[in-house]
């Protein structure tokens, strides 16, 4: 089965694992902007990060026939400097014209600190003002169902944002339905110990369903598995679910929430075709 995985750094992963995906039906992913491992001390780094998503990892994806997207940001994680932060967001603009840019992402909440609500609050203007698509990462473990409360209200609080244009990641049984019921798209992270295994992102599926939801693996320099979403194929398979429940969930959702992106061009598969014209009235080719 084809899938997509819409949530995965490859900049961490060595080349053999966009070949396993590929072997495995991968057929696109997304990288949003993180963490580096190690805060960044100037705006120069980060500008060089943008090129390496923008230029480098495309071309490593085309080896493998998979399309690469990306998401700007600078992370939760570095919002605490927040002079360094503002230079970030500034200097964005320059890369959201590039091929395969899907929007303003991963931000969010880290440990739900001043600095860091008031860096999500001026990347969240900057993709109004842009029109852009917002990839949100919620924060881990014990933080994070006081977080994605954070997150919502603030979203909320601004009537410029459409929920149908937000992707709530990294939710798990006690957030998914706050995300949901706020009109939000979110997803699930399959990740082997601060987030979902792909037999609790199965019980999530079948508590809430499969709309406006998916699945990634989030793959970084932790350890984390980038088949992660073969895998919840696979559960979701055993326990009996129909085929096209489960292409819903890793493919067409995916697919769904990026043709909502200004810059959408859909790549010139017969699968994606008949499925939907391509959006913005453009013709299709291959990003």
């Amino acid at each position: 089965m084809d899938y997509i995985d819409p949530h995965i750094h490859m900049i961490s992963r060595v080349t053999d694992d966009y070949h396993r995906m590929a072997q495995c039906g991968c057929a696109a992913i997304s990288e949003p902007a993180f963490w580096a491992g190690f805060d960044r001390g100037s705006v120069e780094g980060f500008r060089d990060y943008f090129r390496h998503l923008t230029e480098v990892e495309p071309k490593r994806a085309a080896q493998f026939n998979i399309k690469h997207y990306s998401w700007l940001c600078i992370n939760a994680k570095e919002a605490e400097n927040v002079s360094l932060s503002r230079e970030v967001i500034a200097m964005i603009p320059e890369f959201l014209n590039r091929p395969g840019v899907l929007g303003i992402g991963e931000i969010g909440l880290n440990k739900n600190t001043k600095n860091e609500a008031t860096i999500f609050q001026e990347h969240v203007d900057l993709a109004m003002k842009t029109d852009e698509l917002i990839l949100i990462h919620t924060p881990h473990l014990e933080d994070k169902y006081m977080g994605t409360r954070m997150i919502i209200d603030m979203l909320k609080g601004d009537s410029r944002v459409k929920p149908e244009r937000v992707l709530i990641d990294h939710v798990e049984e006690h957030t998914v339905r706050h995300a949901l019921d706020n009109g939000f798209w979110c997803a699930m992270t399959l990740y082997p110990t601060t987030k979902c295994t792909p037999a609790r992102a199965a019980d999530i599926i079948e508590m809430v369903g499969t709309e406006r939801i998916m699945a990634n693996s989030a793959g970084d320099w932790g350890k984390s598995d980038p088949l992660a979403v073969p895998e919840l194929i696979q559960e979701m398979k055993r326990r009996g679910h129909p085929e096209a429940s489960i292409k819903k969930l890793v493919y067409d959702n995916p697919l769904a929430f990026w043709r909502q992106s200004q810059r959408w061009q859909e790549w010139p598969t017969e699968s994606v075709k008949a499925e939907a014209p391509v959006a913005k009235g453009k013709k299709a080719v291959a990003v």
